[in-house]
């Protein structure tokens, strides 16, 4: 990519690649369970963005409770899927502008603020669940946030990642379309 510049054909589609990957760790945290779970025997907590279930220490049936009653429980699932919205507005939008012929460098810099924006959103979702679920829902034993919430933090790594990348790729405009002459370092006695 360095050597080529986005101009080359195979290099041109790593953003969006990347992008993509991160629609795909978003799906996963926000259809997860694996959010919050019991670490330890005897496993009686398992929970979701969306709800929580539990069961007796005798190995019951499992009771499940939405989080959706809770107004924090709102807020976190709101403020997480206004992230992943936007983060897919930004996939299409990054498809539109690498699909066209010529590089649109002030769209592609509207891209990266808009995965910042995402960003802010999607974590404070993942600052809310967590504070306020462990004030406010009685836990019994050790528990653990697990991978589908890692996922969701990976989510919001990436889009911070990719914010940047997105943001400063148009300092480099002319590096990257092949407008520059190139500088040697070495020069013959």
């Amino acid at each position: 990519m360095v050597k080529y510049g986005l101009d080359y054909t195979r290099c041109r589609w790593i953003l969006p690649l990347l992008l993509g990957i991160g629609v795909i760790f978003g799906i996963i945290a926000l259809a997860g369970w694996g959010w919050l779970e019991s670490q330890t025997l005897p496993y009686v907590l398992q929970a979701s963005l969306w709800q929580i279930c539990r069961r007796g220490d005798q190995g019951g049936a499992w009771s499940c409770e939405s989080l959706m009653g809770y107004a924090w429980g709102r807020a976190a699932a709101a403020t997480y899927l206004v992230g992943f919205l936007l983060l897919v507005i930004c996939f299409a939008l990054a498809i539109i502008a690498f699909a066209i012929d010529t590089l649109r460098f002030n769209f592609i810099r509207g891209i990266g603020g808009l995965l910042f924006v995402a960003a802010v959103f999607s974590i404070m979702g993942l600052v809310i669940y967590p504070v306020k679920f462990s004030s406010e829902i009685e836990m019994t034993g050790i528990n653990m946030f697990s991978w589908a919430y890692g996922f969701g933090w990976t989510t919001a790594i990436m889009e911070i990642c990719l914010g940047f990348f997105f943001c400063c790729l148009p300092n480099y405009e002319d590096q990257i379309l092949g407008n520059v002459k190139p500088t040697y370092f070495y020069s013959s006695p």
